[in-house]
């Protein structure tokens, strides 16, 4: 399995229109990071999480040549804006493409992506096949997914876990049930906002806290806010197990 952090960063990441912070003007590339999505190649399979508003140019840095299907986290526009996009998929794959998300998530994208669901649609509009999830194990192409509903404030947002790795973004309470599917991950992806508490994400010392509790072999901290600190800065505070991701980033397992 290979995964390939596409965008570590949130909708106030970085570089933030006006601002003139250190991380904002920093020239290290670990510091520019696009909206939170990730890659992951398993069994010969081509999947992605979440397409946000950057997803075009994610997949075009990544030179991403197939994609098999999306799953989808929930349903904020920075995880689903980029949705149309998959458009180029079905080009070359001459293929619907399967995207997968719990019943919120599905109303959402056909009501923000009305046209693509229309009974006479426009030529060259993307072909989508919708898949509805609960919180049961699913299997994409014979990929098992578990799905871990954590809490985003009030919103339920799922993360995955296939095979020895877990992809939870864009939370601030996860119960203990849904904490006993993800021991034994060997890699970790994690929320970490920000230092100062904030009402749907986990802050750095939480997500410290956290990671430290499950034990992966290796952590990586994704969603990231330049108010958390230059790259450079913050890994040094962090134990060898737990990194920071950061755009770009492969991980092989």
């Amino acid at each position: 399995m290979i995964i390939t952090l596409l965008g570590t960063g949130t909708s106030s990441g970085v570089p933030l229109i006006g601002c003139d912070c250190d991380v904002c003007r920093s020239v290290d590339y670990r510091d520019k990071r696009l909206r939170t999505s990730a890659h992951i190649a398993v069994g010969g399979r081509s999947f992605v999480v979440d397409t946000g508003p950057d997803f075009r140019q994610q997949v075009l840095r990544l030179n991403l040549r197939q994609l098999d299907a999306v799953l989808y986290t929930h349903e904020h526009k920075d995880h689903t804006a980029g949705m149309d996009e998959v458009r180029a998929y079905n080009f070359r794959q001459r293929q619907d493409i399967p995207v997968y998300g719990r019943p919120s998530v599905l109303t959402q994208l056909q009501r923000e992506f009305a046209y693509v669901f229309t009974e006479h649609k426009y030529p060259g509009t993307p072909h989508i096949r919708l898949n509805e999830i609960n919180n049961e194990p699913f299997d994409v192409l014979g990929v098992r997914i578990v799905p871990i509903e954590v809490m985003h404030h009030q919103l339920p947002v799922y993360g995955f876990r296939i095979g020895d790795f877990t992809y939870l973004t864009d939370l601030n309470y996860i119960a203990e049930p849904e904490l006993e599917k993800v021991y034994g991950t060997k890699i970790l992806i994690l929320d970490a906002l920000q230092r100062q508490p904030h009402i749907s994400h986990f802050t750095f010392d939480q997500a410290v806290a956290l990671a430290e509790r499950i034990g992966a072999h290796r952590t990586y901290f994704t969603h990231i806010s330049h108010k958390l600190g230059l790259h450079r800065d913050v890994e040094r505070e962090l134990p060898p197990h737990i990194r920071l991701g950061y755009d770009g980033l492969q991980i092989r397992l």
